[in-house]
Order: structure tokens, then sequence, then C-alpha cells
């Protein structure tokens, strides 16, 4: 499959003053379940299996989210493996009486389709054909690269 075909899951809210933190902003820990929640939605959606997740990684906030703010959460598929998905997730909230969004959180998460033993099984291949995509893909590998180097860093202190 191509970039833009079934690739993308957005999820569109409001953030609810059961999320507030003790500085009057949204917890970080819920927008890491909404990270997730999204993350599994395009990884489910992408796959037509239940998925795990498998990492999370490079989890940037760059502003905070106010209670009352509408978020948009996307989910897009950037790099595919045998059974695995890396998933980019970027999370943008503002006034809902505006159009205005702006980006308050991003990172990949990688999640793996199993079947009902836990297996993995394979998932349906991504195949970037724009710019934006190419890039995406670069940006994953890249990612998994630098991973591989951490956990070969670790070893020796594991």
């Amino acid at each position: 499959m191509s970039d833009n075909v079934g690739n993308t899951v957005t999820l569109r809210f409001l953030a609810e003053p059961s999320d507030v933190n003790f500085g009057g902003k949204v917890h970080g820990g819920a927008v890491m379940k909404w990270i997730d929640q999204a993350g599994y939605a395009c990884a489910a959606n992408w796959s037509g299996q239940y998925c795990v997740t498998i990492y999370v990684g490079g989890i940037r906030f760059f502003k905070p989210i106010a209670i009352g703010d509408m978020v948009e959460i996307t989910a897009t598929v950037i790099y595919t493996g045998n059974s695995s998905m890396h998933i980019a997730i970027n999370v943008q909230a503002g006034n809902p009486r505006r159009q205005e969004r702006i980006k308050t959180t991003h990172c990949v998460m990688v999640f793996a389709a199993v079947d009902d033993s836990g297996k993995t099984v394979p998932v349906p291949k991504w195949v970037p054909e724009t710019p934006a995509g190419i890039e995406m893909e670069s940006y994953a590998k890249k990612l998994m690269a630098l991973r591989q180097n951490i956990e070969d860093e670790m070893k020796p202190h594991m």
C-alpha cells in the first residue's frame, strides 16, 4: 500500500478537567495515554490485527495543553517491517473556538501485530510515494539505527 491510503488515524476531543496536573495544565501521563491509544488505533487499522506496543521513543513535549483545548492526535505509519509498524505521533491543541492548532507533543512508537496466541504475524508493507512519505521512512530508519546503537552501548552495563 502507498502513503495516504489508510495509514493515518486522527483522534479529536476536548481536554477535560480530570486531565489536570498540579500546574493547571493537562498531565503528561494523560497525553502519553492518548498517544498510546492513537498509535494502537493506527497500527490495528493498518495491520487488521491486535497490536502490542514494542517501543516508544523520543517523546518531546513542546507546549502544555490547557483544560478545554481541542486536542488532535495524528498517528501515521511511517515504516513497516515484517510484523512491526513504526508510527509517528503528533499532538496538536488549541482553543476550540479557533482553527489554529499548535504542536504540543511528538514521538515515534513501534507496534507489533500479533495473533490470538501472542505470536507475531506479517503486516502489509507500507511504501512511501510522496517526498514527505520518503522523508518519514528515512526518519524511521535513522531512529532504528540509533536505537540499535544505544542497545549495543548498554549491553556491557546490563
